[in-house]
């Protein structure tokens, strides 16, 4: 195949496989980082599970917590934790998007080739 011929269905099964494998990987990363933001919700400012999950849920996902923090513990506890949430979404949206931006290079032939002993480039012709 082409690098500019149009993506066949099979190629893009392959791209959305390997988009979920990497996104698999960093599975339980994001799950502890959930379970700590509904532990530090539901200890800390007394919420109930299922709104600690929310709060937790949101500020993982980017959005911003849905109820205000009331303590003052729980407003650096709770700052931490939106800090340390917003890298890991960060993380694990750039782990899911490489095989993406690795598509794109490989199609538009951005990526550096490869040099050192035996690369083409690096060969010299004889006459």
């Amino acid at each position: 195949m082409h690098p500019m011929d149009p993506p066949t269905p099979r190629h893009v099964w392959l791209l959305a496989h390997r988009m979920l494998r990497s996104g698999f990987i960093l599975f339980p990363l994001a799950a502890l980082t959930l379970f700590l933001g509904m532990g530090l919700y539901h200890w800390i400012e007394g919420r109930s599970w299922a709104s600690a999950f929310l709060n937790a849920a949101m500020l993982l996902g980017g959005m911003g917590p849905v109820d205000p923090i009331q303590t003052e513990a729980g407003k650096w506890a709770i700052g931490g934790y939106a800090l340390f949430a917003g890298i890991v979404f960060l993380v694990v949206a750039g782990a899911m998007l490489a095989p993406v931006v690795h598509q794109v290079l490989v199609r538009f032939h951005l990526e550096s080739p490869a040099v050192g002993p035996g690369s083409s480039s690096a060969r010299t012709e004889r006459s």
